[in-house]
C-alpha cells in the first residue's frame, strides 16, 4: 500500500546545531526523478522560523568571529577529513533528489571539497599589508574582517558543489552562514550540517533554512544578513542582485548560460566529439558549464555529427544508482520544459538527428526521462538556440569561419563559459583575447577553474563585481580596514619578550 504524504519523512530546517522541524505547515514534495515518485516533503519556512535563523546566526558570529584563525582552520580540515571518507553517503542522497549517475554526484562533491580544502589556508589569505614609519614614528596597516551574518542560496543541479563554492571560505574568514537549499533536493545540505557539527563546528554558525521565495526574500530583506552568494537562472539572479543592493547587501548573483564550442576545421574531431557529449549531456545537461551549442566552421559539421551521433548510441539512461551513463531529469515540469524546445527546434526548421523523447530506459518508465538530443542546422532566431534549455539537447550551428563564429558567440546576452577546439596556438590565443566570456577552454570543453581561480561569468551570466572562491570569494566574504597609528617610544618600560603562543 503507497505511502500517503502524511507518512513522509519531512525534511526540516538546522538551527541552534539540530534539526527543526517546520512551524508553518507549509511542505512542498521532494521527488526520486528516477522512480517518479514523491519520497519525503521539505519544510517551507515562514517569518518567524526566518526570523529565528537568522537571530541564531547573528548570536553566534561573535565568539565565531573572535576565535583564532588556526581554530578555524582545524574546524574546516576535520569536516574536509570526515567529507573525505564518507562522500559516499552524501553522493547516495543527491542521486535519489536530484538524479544524477552516482559518479557524477561524487564528481560534484570532489569539486566542492577542492574549495574546502582552499578555504584550509585561509591564513595566508588574511594576511594584510603593513608600511613601517610612513610619518615619523607613524605607522599604517591592513587587515580583513569578517561581515557577520552571510546567507547562500543554492540551485538544484549541484545541491553539495555550490554551497561548498562559498560556505568554505565564509566560515573560515570568521562569518557564520545561512544555507537556502533548492526545495528539490534540500536533503544534502542537512547532511552537510551534521558533518560540520561533527567536526567541531559551534551552533549557530551554520544554519539551514529550508524554503522558497518566502525564505528567499526574508534573507534579502532582513537587516542582519550582510551578503548574499546565489547562483540559479538569469531572471532570478538579477532579481537577487537587485532586491539584495536596495537593502544595502553585497551579492554576488551567479545566473545562466548558453555556451558554445567553437571548432576550427584543424580540430581533432575525436576530441571533439568525445568533449560534446560529456559537456553536453553529463548530468542530463542540467548544468551551467554544459555546451548546448556547437559551432563548426565547415566543412567539419557532417564529419562530427556522425561522430557524435556514434557515442550518443552508445550511452545508457536510466536510474542513477544502475551503471547508467546519465540519469533522468529532476522533475516531470523541467523535463517537459525541455522537451518543448525539441518541438520549438522542429517548428523553427531545424533537423533533429538524435530525438531523446521517447527513449528506453534502465530504469522505471514512471522517471522523469528524456534522453541525449542533437540538432542540427538550428536557426539562430530560434529560441531553442537563443534561450538556456538546462537539459541534454545539443545543437550544431555551421558557420563559414573563426570571425562568423566568434561574432556569433559574442552576440549572445550570456557570457559565462566558451570552449575552442583546434591545434593552431594563434587562433587559440586570439581567441581567448577575443571572446567575450568569463571562463574559457582551450580544448576543454568545461571550463571551471580549479578553487584557488575564481568562478563566474559575463553579462547576463554574473550579477555584482565578485565571482565565486579564489581570492575574489576571500575578499567578498571580508573587508578591510587600514589602521594608522603612533606610539611612545619603549623607552617608558613595559617591553615583554616572551614569544607569543597561540591560545
Amino acid at each position: 500500500m503507497p505511502a500517503t504524504a502524511t507518512d513522509l519523512h519531512l525534511v526540516s530546517h538546522w538551527i541552534d546545531g539540530q534539526e527543526q522541524a517546520g512551524t508553518s505547515g507549509r511542505t512542498a514534495p521532494v521527488f526520486d526523478p528516477a522512480l517518479g515518485t514523491i519520497t519525503k516533503n521539505v519544510s517551507l519556512a515562514n517569518q518567524t522560523e526566518i526570523a529565528a535563523a537568522i537571530a541564531s546566526a547573528k548570536a553566534a558570529f561573535p565568539a565565531w568571529r573572535d576565535l583564532s584563525i588556526a581554530k578555524r582552520q582545524q574546524i574546516l580540515f576535520s569536516f574536509r577529513e570526515l567529507l573525505n571518507a564518507r562522500k559516499g553517503e552524501m553522493a547516495e542522497i543527491i542521486t535519489s533528489e536530484h538524479g544524477k549517475v552516482l559518479s557524477d554526484a561524487l564528481g560534484e562533491i570532489s569539486r566542492g571539497q577542492e574549495v574546502v580544502e582552499f578555504a584550509c589556508g585561509i591564513p595566508h589569505l588574511l594576511k594584510g599589508d603593513y608600511s613601517e614609519n610612513v610619518s615619523t614614528g607613524v605607522d599604517v596597516y591592513s587587515t580583513r574582517q569578517a561581515l557577520g551574518v552571510v546567507a547562500v542560496i543554492s540551485p538544484f543541479n549541484f545541491p553539495a558543489m555550490v554551497p561548498m563554492w562559498f560556505f568554505p571560505l565564509a566560515l573560515a574568514a570568521g562569518n557564520t552562514v545561512i544555507l537556502k537549499p533548492s526545495e528539490k533536493d534540500p536533503s544534502a545540505a542537512i547532511w552537510m550540517a551534521k558533518l560540520l557539527k561533527e567536526a567541531g563546528l559551534p551552533d549557530g554558525v551554520f544554519t539551514v533554512l529550508q524554503g522558497d521565495k518566502e525564505s528567499v526574500d526574508g534573507l534579502l530583506e532582513h537587516p542582519d544578513v550582510k551578503a548574499i552568494s546565489f547562483v540559479g537562472s538569469t531572471p532570478i539572479a538579477q532579481y537577487v542582485y537587485e532586491t539584495g543592493t536596495r537593502h544595502g547587501k553585497r551579492i554576488q548573483a551567479l545566473g545562466g548560460a548558453k555556451n558554445h564550442m567553437l571548432v576550427l576545421p584543424d580540430a581533432d574531431l575525436d576530441l571533439v566529439a568525445d568533449s560534446a557529449i560529456n559537456a553536453g549531456f553529463g548530468s542530463a545537461g542540467e548544468r551551467c558549464m554544459a555546451i548546448s551549442a556547437v559551432v563548426a566552421v565547415e566543412p567539419v559539421a557532417d564529419t562530427l555529427i556522425d561522430k557524435i551521433v556514434t557515442r550518443m548510441n552508445t550511452l545508457t539512461v536510466g536510474d542513477g544508482r544502475r551503471s547508467c551513463d546519465m540519469g533522468p531529469l529532476v522533475t516531470e515540469v523541467h523535463r517537459d520544459k525541455v522537451s518543448s524546445y525539441i518541438d520549438i527546434a522542429a517548428e523553427d526548421g531545424a533537423n533533429i538527428v538524435v530525438d531523446g523523447r521517447g527513449i528506453e530506459v534502465d530504469g522505471d518508465p514512471n522517471g522523469f526521462w528524456l534522453g541525449p538530443t542533437l540538432i542540427d542546422a538550428l536557426p539562430v532566431t530560434s529560441k531553442a538556440y537563443t534561450e538556456e534549455i538546462f537539459g541534454p539537447v545539443l545543437s550544431v550551428v555551421r558557420v563559414a569561419s573563426y570571425e562568423e563564429g566568434v561574432d556569433l558567440i559574442n552576440s549572445g546576452a550570456f557570457g559565462n563559459g566558451t570552449a575552442i577546439f583546434t591545434n593552431d596556438g594563434g587562433a587559440a590565443r586570439r581567441f581567448q583575447n577575443e571572446i567575450e566570456v568569463g571562463m574559457i577552454g582551450i580544448n576543454v570543453p568545461i571550463p571551471v577553474p580549479v578553487s584557488y581561480f575564481s568562478f563566474g561569468g559575463w553579462k547576463n551570466s554574473l550579477f555584482g563585481d565578485t565571482k565565486a572562491h579564489g581570492v575574489e570569494g576571500v575578499h567578498f566574504f571580508t573587508r578591510g580596514k587600514a589602521i594608522t597609528s603612533r606610539w611612545l617610544d619603549p623607552s617608558h618600560g613595559g617591553i615583554n619578550l616572551g614569544f607569543p603562543e597561540n591560545n
